[in-house]
């Protein structure tokens, strides 16, 4: 379902992407941490290490808003907890198309977007795909479920 001015989506919809989630790429080893959904919001904490240091880290909460549209806010921060954003500005991306198990949210400059998927029990599928320089750029992060 894509959101159009009839389109209401529920948080609990997301629970898909709950879990404690670990994989390898590049930049390093990476972890995420989903909350279930409660009340009207669901919470991630993410951390990347490389070579036994942290490369940095993530904070990211999903907040279903007052049209059932369901908002995720996402900051960065460096090693000693120094942010990245505004603290007024996380970055803000809303749920634009949901399916049993794939999320798609979006930023309102239409600029970046992630995608998530879950492809198997044990599987979940992040693409991040941002323009850079007028050129499309794509991340796939592909995170193994390490406990629920």
């Amino acid at each position: 379902m894509s959101a159009g001015r009839s389109a209401k989506f529920n948080i609990a919809d997301l629970s898909f992407i709950s879990g404690k989630w670990t994989g390898t790429m590049e930049w390093g080893d990476m972890e995420e941490n989903w909350s279930t959904p409660m009340g009207n919001c669901m919470m991630c904490v993410y951390r990347c290490v490389k070579n036994g240091k942290i490369v940095f880290y993530e904070f990211i909460v999903i907040e279903q808003n007052e049209d059932s549209i369901p908002v995720m806010k996402l900051r960065h921060f460096s090693p000693g907890s120094i942010g990245w954003e505004d603290k007024n500005s996380p970055y803000e991306y809303q749920l634009i198309a949901l399916e049993s198990s794939k999320a798609r949210f979006e930023r309102p400059d239409k600029q970046t977007s992630m995608v998530f998927q879950r492809v198997s029990k044990n599987k979940l599928r992040v693409t991040l795909e941002r323009q850079e320089n007028g050129k499309w750029k794509i991340d796939v992060f592909n995170y193994t479920l390490a406990e629920k």
